[in-house]
C-alpha cells in the first residue's frame, strides 16, 4: 500500500484548481487562503482543491 500512498500523494497534495480557467497548480494552502498565489493563465486568485476521488456511477 505504500506505493499506492505514494502515488496519491504525487497527484493530489498541494494541488490548487483555478476557479477561472481551470487551470491546476502546486502551492501551499496558506498561500492560497492568503491570496497570494496568482494563476499563470489568467491571473485570477481564487482556487479549490482539486477532487481527488472519481465520481461513484460516473
Amino acid at each position: 500500500m505504500a506505493k499506492f500512498d505514494a502515488v496519491v500523494g504525487r497527484l493530489f497534495k498541494r494541488v490548487f484548481v483555478c476557479r477561472k480557467c481551470k487551470t491546476k497548480i502546486r502551492t501551499d494552502s496558506i498561500r492560497v487562503i492568503s491570496k497570494t498565489v496568482k494563476c499563470r493563465n489568467c491571473g485570477g486568485k481564487a482556487f479549490r482543491v482539486i477532487k481527488s476521488k472519481a465520481k461513484a456511477g460516473a
